[in-house]
């Protein structure tokens, strides 16, 4: 994919479909991860594929909420990490949390192929992230199948999650933990858009860097921080994208 004209209107989107098709090549993923990222990249089409007003905003809060917290985590599937691990572990670094590794389709050779994967990158940036997941010692309460699996040095334990790319059923069964969760989410209708303490409606690469670029000493935690407002005002734009396009049509 190196010969995507760097003009191309739609190359980080070319681009992000290659990494998926390289991971599912080296068994980092399930059968379902591609259609799963079809159905996110129909939001991000009427985002015009850039990060909105209202996505930096709750980038900005979750990043002030994650540097506050006292055991942070942020919590990785396959397509996470497939797509944006590199920033991720340079976001755990910057905020001084672990990287866990927690998936639905749970298999010892796609826990060690995600596990490895991470583990070479992390030595190529040169940075001390610590990595979990290879052996939960905890379970997430009334929650069933192997996503309850979790470790009390990561998730069991933690006050703040970074949850990119979740889904309904965890998201919840986490809030009624008592913790706060933040989750990276396309679709602002999604049930775990809604659950969440704040949902960053943007891509997750897009999102992640965007709190790379800010610097955690300088954002300051909004108690007054609206997260339903945040999420709407993504979904007013995506709203404007479909009445253009018609007016257009």
């Amino acid at each position: 994919m190196s010969d995507i004209p760097e003009t191309h209107p739609r190359r980080a989107s070319l681009l992000s479909r290659q990494k998926l098709v390289d991971a599912q090549a080296k068994g980092m993923l399930a059968n379902s991860a591609l259609i799963a990222h079809g159905r996110g990249e129909a939001f991000d089409y009427l985002l015009g594929e850039k990060t909105t007003s209202g996505a930096r905003n709750a980038a900005q809060e979750v990043l002030a909420r994650m540097s506050n917290a006292k055991n942070p985590v942020i919590s990785v599937n396959g397509n996470t990490v497939a797509l944006a691990i590199e920033q991720l572990l340079l976001l755990a670094d910057k905020i001084g949390c672990p990287i866990e590794v927690n998936i639905y389709y749970r298999t010892p050779e796609r826990m060690n192929a995600l596990l490895n994967h991470i583990e070479e990158v992390r030595s190529h940036l040169g940075i001390d992230v610590l990595i979990l997941g290879s052996n939960p010692d905890g379970e997430i309460p009334n929650l069933d199948g192997p996503r309850a699996k979790c470790c009390s040095a990561g998730i069991l334990n933690a006050d703040a999650i970074l949850v990119p790319l979740e889904d309904g059923d965890r998201c919840e069964a986490l809030i009624n933990m008592g913790k706060e969760v933040f989750v990276v989410d396309l679709n602002p209708l999604s049930r775990t858009a809604r659950m969440a303490t704040i949902c960053i409606v943007d891509e997750i690469s897009r999102a992640v860097s965007v709190m790379l670029e800010m610097d955690c000493s300088a954002v300051k935690v909004n108690p007054d921080f609206d997260a339903t407002s945040s999420r709407d005002a993504v979904l007013d734009e995506m709203l404007d994208a479909l009445k253009r396009n018609q007016t257009e049509a």
